[in-house]
């Protein structure tokens, strides 16, 4: 096991006592039960939730880490940013005290599919920018028709013995204050555009849906049935975790909810119908609704299928798409991006689906930050939805222009028109 200099233990323990304080405040029960009737389309408040996201790095900046060790700086920050959000953001996410602990693993089904051994067959090379969190280009590796042959199915690899060794250290460090538990999430998005962009260039995907539409299809539905034959082996292999109470589920929302696991549930086997799922498609934002339904959402449907409730969306704007997105099974959550018709959204989703809404990051990394525009626009967007199950969740924000008091302020104004919305009925 690793050693941990006394210091560094006290250090942790501390920031997991405090932790663990946040996650007994009872408020965190509010928070719970809003958060389970919301799920389930009954009427709460609008729910809002911060997530800084790029951002993280200007709120707890790297040289105020104190520790050193990979996996001990992993846990510094994790258990900080639980501290950061709940001292400073005061909206609706729930601070409980589970420490989630990940195997080790070879994954490959990361959104970009680098690892040509244990990912898709092929190797998808970077050039990253020389600026801190700058751009990249790659290389597509898929050039021509025969290149499909080289394609195969993801796998994931875990290893045993790290992993245990991984989860004893953090039950010995952790293990009588946080409940610490081993889980891992295998993936963010199971869509299909996000490799087939990665594997053969964002500017062919677009062509080759007008000169080869009988190769794009059988380049999506290869990709969709790797998707499904993944899901497959981590159920075979008992590798898979409820998500139905406090984890992140979707882009940028929380599984709470009493309709999961599925029936025929078994302790300690989880199979995909009782999780929530998810696609999105950004990568094809400009394509009309009925490529967007021929080249992703009918070859993702099926994977929809398979789980218990399902999220669809993140950036890309859906108000030309609804009708197709509809068709997706055990739909609850739809994105509503900021560059998406809100009226229109709010017409297609009514009180039938979560209307996830994403307002605009910019007004976080503009020169001045804008109260006096921000609230207006939520305002009015709360007002559009009206009669919507509505949830709100700040994001994509990788720069408050290094003015961290943004983010207290931005929830502190979402709070107060959501509750004055939850007041009008």
């Amino acid at each position: 096991m690793m050693s941990i200099q006394s210091e560094e233990r006290n250090y942790l323990r501390d920031l997991a006592r405090r932790v663990a304080e946040i996650a007994a405040d009872p408020v965190q029960d509010t928070r719970r039960k809003m958060w389970y009737a919301h799920n389930a389309l009954k009427p709460t408040k609008p729910l809002v939730f911060c997530s800084p996201e790029g951002a993280w790095l200007e709120l707890i900046p790297e040289h105020t880490l104190r520790l050193q060790d990979p996996l001990l700086r992993d846990w510094e920050m994790a258990l900080r940013m639980r501290i950061y959000s709940w001292e400073h953001f005061h909206d609706d996410q729930v601070i409980d005290d589970v420490l989630e602990v990940p195997h080790d693993c070879t994954s490959a089904m990361e959104i970009a599919p680098t690892n040509k051994d244990f990912g898709w067959g092929l190797e998808v090379r970077k050039t990253h920018s020389t600026t801190e969190r700058g751009s990249y280009i790659w290389e597509a590796p898929v050039k021509k028709l025969s290149d499909l042959d080289k394609l195969h199915y993801p796998e994931v690899r875990i290893n045993p013995q790290a992993s245990q060794q991984r989860l004893e250290l953090a039950q010995e460090l952790f293990g009588d204050i946080l409940r610490v538990v081993q889980r891992t999430s295998f993936w963010w998005s199971l869509g299909i555009m996000i490799v087939w962009a990665q594997l053969r260039g964002l500017e062919q995907i677009m062509l080759d849906m007008v000169l080869e539409p009988e190769w794009t299809h059988r380049a999506v539905k290869f990709i969709a049935d790797g998707r499904m034959h993944f899901l497959d082996s981590l159920e075979r292999q008992g590798l898979l975790s409820l998500n139905n109470g406090n984890h992140y589920v979707g882009s940028g929302s929380f599984g709470f909810t009493d309709e999961l696991p599925a029936e025929g549930y078994t302790p300690g086997h989880v199979r995909t119908q009782d999780m929530w799922g998810f696609t999105e498609g950004q990568e094809i934002t400009g394509v009309s609704p009925e490529m967007h339904w021929e080249f992703a959402l009918q070859y993702e449907a099926p994977i929809h299928q398979r789980f218990g409730l399902t999220y669809y969306g993140c950036c890309e704007p859906l108000d030309r798409k609804f009708g197709y997105v509809k068709r997706l099974p055990h739909l609850r959550k739809v994105s509503v991006s900021p560059w998406c018709d809100r009226a229109i959204a709010a017409e297609a989703l009514e009180d039938k689906y979560i209307y996830c809404w994403k307002p605009h990051p910019a007004h976080l990394a503009a020169v001045r930050f804008d109260g006096d525009y921000v609230r207006p626009y939520i305002r009015e967007t709360l007002e559009i939805a009206r009669g919507c199950v509505v949830e709100m969740a700040l994001k994509d924000t990788h720069t408050c222009n290094h003015d961290p008091t943004r983010f207290d302020e931005w929830t502190r104004i979402a709070q107060e028109e959501t509750q004055r919305a939850a007041d009008r009925g």
